[in-house]
């Protein structure tokens, strides 16, 4: 006997992010997998440019531009993850990182940890029923649309 209250998309309510008092759509839902990608990609090919940048001005050399690439990407993204709440990737798609424990902004501590989480790329392959990834609920936060 079928339900009348239709399919669960997740293990916290009729749909993802209410369990943590976020809205079904609009400003502050979260966000799927496909957006948060496009905006790492945007973020990474920024920290390709600055670093390809940088190696042109003789700063770095070829043989350490990949390391150089990802910590630019590293700072770069917690440095905007804490002082504007989204990194330049996340900003072009309209999202943001917003904490769900009711703190009023992601600290550099957190961040941080969010950063070199994704940069072990494993844990956001890794995803719980409302879409947010090991570094997420790592560091009680949630990529949610502005």
């Amino acid at each position: 006997m079928a339900s009348s209250d239709g399919p669960q998309l997740s293990d916290s309510g009729p749909y993802p992010g209410q369990a943590y008092g976020l809205p079904e759509d609009g400003p502050g839902s979260l966000v799927g997998m496909g957006r948060r990608l496009a905006a790492l990609v945007v973020d990474w090919l920024l920290a390709y440019g600055l670093a390809a940048l940088a190696m042109t001005l003789g700063l770095i050399s070829q043989q350490v531009l990949s390391t150089a690439i990802l910590v630019i990407w590293l700072v770069l993204g917690v440095l905007a993850v804490r002082l504007f709440s989204f990194t330049p990737g996340q900003y072009v798609l309209g999202l943001r990182v917003a904490s769900i424990d009711q703190r009023l902004h992601v600290g550099i501590g957190r961040a941080a940890a969010r950063g070199v989480l994704i940069a072990l790329v494993i844990p956001a392959l890794f995803v719980d029923a409302d879409g947010r990834g090991i570094q997420d609920r790592v560091t009680a936060t949630a990529v949610v649309r502005r």
